[in-house]
């Protein structure tokens, strides 16, 4: 099997420029990739780096060409018959071989499922360290080290960690949390075409079909309007509100840890550090204390709107709009306004 060697003493000198590996499923781009290139290169220009942008698969160049246009000065396209369809051996072994080649010194890759099914390969292939979930990332005053922080101990507090001796420096980062890249028509990047030493006995896992799920997909990151409750809902009934609100507005079902918790809804709805980070134009909190875990997924919102019956409830202090009132009466009362009006009138 093809093993890429780890260097055990590195010379932190060779190690240049800021890497984004990018997703793509069935020859598209996922969202995320867009945000880490916006961050890759906030970071790239900080330390006087340069950005490179990494898509692995068959047959997407034209899909890995765009990725120009925001802002990447090179595009590595890895390209192999083996890696039409995603496999983690296959990902990881052409992606740490084309990194112990050309020696990163950052390395993003989001935290998606195939996100935190590779990274930690590709960081144990290439010999060094991985933080994952990052929130933020800052480049050190002093002597330039990537600071990477991620929520500890179920997102009670936040810890940031550095990797003082090891190379690349790598970080898995939520989607939702970064600004997605700006468009450049014109770009002056280009694109660089890289062949794996892979070969089939690699790739230990096979793809014999894909079977698409009939159940509604939650997609909280890119929808514009969020309904979200929390413990004030009482029950699992509660979401039947949020659902009908979210219905009336176009927008998607939220909810806050503690209503997972309970088990009231999936994890999949949640909004927090141990959730999903959103930046939606409307974020609608029903029934939501404010608790720093939860602000810290949605507080980039463009306009909050908080429901809580306690006026000094720490929602109502990052708010925009603010109801002091019953849920279970506020809710029906905007959604006649809707019916009635085509729009909130309170």
């Amino acid at each position: 099997m093809n093993k890429a060697k780890v260097n055990q003493e590195i010379n932190l000198a060779d190690y240049n420029d800021v890497w984004v590996i990018a997703e793509q499923n069935e020859g598209k781009i996922h969202p995320v990739t867009i945000e880490l290139t916006g961050e890759g290169r906030r970071l790239a220009d900080t330390l006087g780096k340069r950005l490179a942008v990494i898509v692995s698969g068959a047959d997407v160049e034209d899909e890995a060409r765009k990725l120009l246009h925001y802002g990447a000065d090179t595009v590595f396209y890895i390209s192999h018959p083996l890696l039409k369809d995603f496999s983690t051996e296959g990902y990881a072994l052409s992606i740490s071989e084309l990194i112990l080649e050309k020696k990163p010194e950052i390395v993003l890759i989001g935290a998606t499922s195939i996100g935190r099914d590779i990274a930690p390969r590709i960081a144990g292939k290439v010999g060094t360290g991985l933080t994952a979930d990052c929130t933020k990332l800052e480049v050190d005053e002093t002597d330039h080290k990537l600071l990477q922080t991620r929520p500890a101990f179920g997102g009670n507090l936040m810890a940031t960690i550095v990797c003082p001796r090891n190379r690349p420096q790598m970080s898995t980062v939520r989607p939702g949390v970064m600004e997605k890249a700006a468009f450049i028509p014109n770009p002056d990047g280009r694109l660089e075409i890289f062949i794996p030493n892979l070969k089939e006995e690699d790739i230990r896992t096979v793809l014999m079909k894909k079977v698409k799920s009939d159940r509604k997909k939650v997609n909280l990151i890119d929808a514009k309007v969020i309904v979200s409750g929390g413990r004030g809902l009482k029950s699992p009934e509660g979401f039947t509100l949020i659902r009908a609100l979210a219905e009336k507005v176009n927008g998607e079902v939220g909810s806050s840890r503690a209503a997972v918790d309970a088990g009231w809804i999936e994890h999949l709805h949640q909004v927090g550090q141990t959730g999903t980070t959103v930046r939606p134009d409307l974020y609608i909190a029903c029934g939501i204390s404010g608790a720093i875990q939860h602000l810290a997924g949605m507080s980039e919102s463009k306009y909050i709107v908080a429901i809580n019956k306690d006026p000094n409830a720490p929602i109502f202090k990052v708010c925009d709009f603010g109801i002091v009132g019953d849920l279970n009466e506020v809710i029906p009362a905007m959604i006649e306004s809707i019916d009635k009006n085509g729009s909130l009138e309170i």
